[in-house]
């Protein structure tokens, strides 16, 4: 198994295109000039995922008002995507990456303990890109509750 990539404050963040739940091509250049909060999550419609997407939501307003756009990234098809943002009133991008390539260039996916077992899946992280494209913090192995919070409070919004 090839090394976990670890990202770290004052690195780039790697580029991505990915399509939204829209079918929408998206790229991290596209948000250049504004401030990006972009997590990392298992799988949409499931308990833990759909409390830190619907917590993320709620916040929202208050993270663009600071500058900071939210940006949702997990494996699930576009089509999952669109019935998640639809169901739980989801209006951030939500990216669709089923090859695994955003979130292996982000370190978001690897070998984690889960439930005492050594699996390989989707490690719940968040990241704080600058207007620059440069990580300004990497949140990695988070837990979906409380975690959003935890962001706000980080960024003092």
């Amino acid at each position: 198994m090839a090394a976990r990539v670890i990202l770290e404050p004052g690195m780039p963040a790697p580029d991505f295109s990915l399509p939204d739940q829209d079918g929408k091509t998206r790229t991290l250049a596209e948000f250049r000039g504004s401030k990006v909060v972009m997590f990392f999550y298992p799988q949409a419609m499931t308990p833990a995922c759909t409390k830190e997407a619907c917590e993320f939501q709620e916040s929202t307003a208050p993270l663009e008002a600071a500058g900071y756009r939210v940006i949702g990234v997990s494996r699930d098809a576009v089509e999952r995507l669109r019935r998640f943002a639809d169901r739980d009133g989801l209006e951030y991008p939500l990216l669709s990456d089923p090859e695994l390539v955003t979130h292996k260039a982000y370190g978001a996916f690897g070998e984690k303990n889960s439930y005492g077992r050594i699996v390989e899946g989707v490690i719940r992280s968040t990241f704080v890109i600058d207007e620059e494209g440069t990580i300004e913090h990497a949140l990695m192995n988070v837990k979906a509750t409380g975690h959003v919070a935890r962001v706000r409070k980080m960024l003092g919004v």
